[in-house]
């Protein structure tokens, strides 16, 4: 069944994901028939920290930025999450409450599995308990990653690295080398200003990691994109 946009619905969406694929008939029917949909303005909240958990949340299609807000108001941007990406595991596992923001940076259309159901899932199906490990294992990979470059404070890093996550396999799978982004977007999710993307671009691009094309970006070197990383020199640009 086709819906918004041309895309299958929520629940077709769901059962043909790579963890979808692998449960038996009756887990994907029960998935098929509790996975909900939701289409979001630019701006929605998408999920709050500190309200309860109900879903375990997929992006079919958009962009959502994942972010903190401290006490004294300054936000600080973990990464995007782009179509095919899943979200949500650690707070339903550990407390049932968000602890993070996310908003929706474009239109963005979210699959929502109950909380429920997901549980279900990790409680009956050994193929999908080894797809959510692994999809922990790459999101604590991430945030180390994030750290180091936050750590490093060179915007070129910043912007290689949070580029590399956005065409990760494993939490965006199907995501080809091409990616529909704005250097605007890029900034926002790597927290540095546009002027600083565009140098980043253009640096990475004279690399052979990637090409700046019209609206978007195309990765020619995945593995020089994640490992891509600018020696500091007298006039690199740290960031303030």
């Amino acid at each position: 069944m086709k819906t918004l946009k041309g895309l299958p619905s929520a629940g077709d969406f769901a059962i043909n994901t790579v963890w979808g694929q692998q449960l038996t008939p009756n887990q994907r029917d029960r998935v098929h028939a509790d996975t909900l949909d939701r289409f979001l303005a630019k701006g929605t909240i998408v999920c709050r920290t500190g309200s309860p958990v109900q879903y375990w949340k997929g992006v079919m299609d958009g962009l959502v930025k994942m972010s903190v807000v401290s006490p004294e108001g300054r936000t600080s941007t973990f990464t995007g999450l782009a179509a095919g990406a899943w979200f949500g595991e650690g707070p339903v596992l550990r407390s049932n409450t968000w602890d993070f923001d996310g908003v929706a940076m474009r239109e963005t259309r979210i699959a929502l599995m109950p909380t429920e159901t997901f549980k279900w899932l990790l409680s009956v199906s050994p193929a999908f308990n080894r797809y959510v490990i692994q999809q922990l294992n790459e999101r604590l990979a991430q945030f180390i990653s994030i750290v180091e470059a936050e750590r490093l404070e060179l915007a070129e890093t910043r912007v290689a690295r949070c580029l590399g996550w956005l065409f990760n396999p494993v939490l965006y799978p199907g995501a080809g080398s091409r990616l529909n982004l704005s250097q605007e977007e890029i900034g926002y999710l790597s927290g540095v200003s546009r002027q600083h993307v565009n140098r980043a671009l253009k640096q990475m691009q004279e690399a052979g990691v990637l090409l700046a094309e019209y609206g978007g970006i195309r990765v020619l070197n995945l593995d020089g994109l994640q490992k891509f990383r600018r020696i500091p020199t007298r006039d690199a640009q740290l960031l303030s």
